[in-house]
């Protein structure tokens, strides 16, 4: 594993940007700025970035921002986007009924 930025080391003040308003999660409508903010705020995983702000959570479930946000967070850390803990993945859940459950081995 890469030499991933030490969580004590102090980043700096959060510097605004004139692009921090550029959305680049539009499922869930999360801007650069506010994911350069959780970054300063100490989260430096995809993950933590997912479970704070819910970047790569909407209906694409991050196929359209993943890599924007690795971008960011490499940056902003002064590493390689390879470097970047990738996001724990899960397989797409949907409910289903308890009877199709229930009925499992019955015979109609």
């Amino acid at each position: 594993m890469g030499k991933i930025k030490d969580r004590l080391t102090p980043m700096g003040e959060f510097v605004p940007q004139p692009d921090d308003d550029m959305i680049i999660c539009r499922c869930e409508e999360i801007s650069k700025g506010e994911i350069r903010q959780a970054i300063h705020d100490g989260m430096f995983t995809l993950t933590e970035i997912r479970r704070f702000l819910r970047a790569g959570m909407g209906l694409c479930q991050g196929q359209t921002c993943t890599r924007l946000v690795k971008g960011i967070i490499a940056r902003e850390l002064g590493i390689s986007p390879l470097e970047v803990e990738p996001a724990a993945a899960r397989a797409p859940m949907r409910p289903i009924k308890m009877i199709v459950l229930g009925n499992e081995g019955k015979e109609s």
